[in-house]
């Protein structure tokens, strides 16, 4: 059986005139009561201690998913920044513009290069190996063909918060009260 480490038990000091004037019976006071009471606040202090140790545990937890989470959004971020700059670096003989669609291709030589040209365009006489469709974005990041339309709907529902928030009375009441100097008396 695992041996539970002791539990020191602070009692407060006792002075039997405090400022000079005795106010109650010392004796009362500061006499030993039954022993049993010391047991039970020094369980008390030692569970104390245990739900400290646990809550402290379960936060840092709860700290440690976020840094997980955290992570692995750095790993994707740095992931998509890594196939933007290769996209970017593809040959291209033609100004890119921001909302459109272009496509990838690869030569025999192992070149990259951009094509307005989908491969259902060029039909069965596609000159080279089709590696994906993408759409530039305003930010000048790419968006996989196939991630676009999530993309839409995820800038769609935050686009419609953002106007809720900013065309509703809540909201200018909220930014009015959020904003308030406190009172300092």
């Amino acid at each position: 059986m695992a041996r539970l480490p002791t539990t020191a038990v602070a009692l407060v000091e006792s002075n039997p005139q405090p400022s000079g004037l005795q106010l109650v019976s010392s004796y009362k006071t500061n006499r030993m009561g039954d022993p049993h009471d010391l047991v039970e606040l020094a369980t008390q202090v030692q569970k104390a201690d245990e739900f400290t140790r646990a809550n402290a545990t379960n936060r840092l937890q709860t700290i440690a998913e976020q840094i997980k989470f955290l992570q692995e959004q750095a790993r994707k971020v740095l992931l998509e920044a890594k196939r933007d700059a290769e996209l970017h670096h593809a040959a291209c003989n033609f100004k890119k513009i921001p909302g459109k669609h272009y496509y990838l291709y690869k030569r025999q030589s192992g070149q990259t290069y951009f094509s307005m040209l989908s491969p259902t365009e060029w039909g069965p006489t596609c000159p080279h190996e089709f590696l994906g469709a993408y759409r530039l974005e305003y930010d000048m990041s790419w968006t996989p063909s196939d991630k676009v339309r999530q993309r839409d709907e995820d800038l769609s529902a935050i686009d419609t918060t953002i106007d809720r928030l900013l065309n509703t009375k809540e909201a200018i009441t909220w930014a009015a009260e959020t904003t308030k100097p406190e009172d300092k008396d």
